[in-house]
């Protein structure tokens, strides 16, 4: 999902914005930008059932919930509404 919607930019096809969308990401390009949509909040929740469904059938093994946190946590916190189009450590800057 990172990489999906958060390190691929561009559109996938002509778009009438004239190559203004062509420097963001699609998570940025979703809904023209409007935050907490519905789909940006089923976007957000569904990894937060994953890592609890992991968690539960894991039976909270110390190794897995570690691996577990961080994959959640490097997929939820580009998803915040206080880091869009921001670029840190100039990753995905161009």
């Amino acid at each position: 999902m990172y990489a999906l919607l958060h390190a691929v930019k561009g559109t996938p096809f002509e778009t009438p914005d004239q190559g203004r969308d062509r420097f963001l990401t699609h998570w940025e390009q979703m809904d023209h930008g409007t935050q907490c949509t519905a789909s940006r909040k089923f976007l957000s929740a569904s990894p937060v059932v994953l890592y609890l469904l992991a968690s539960f059938y894991t039976k909270y093994d110390p190794a897995h919930f570690v691996v577990n946190t961080a994959s959640l946590l490097s997929v939820l916190l580009p998803k915040l509404p206080q880091l869009h189009r921001v670029r840190l450590f100039g990753i995905n800057r161009y």
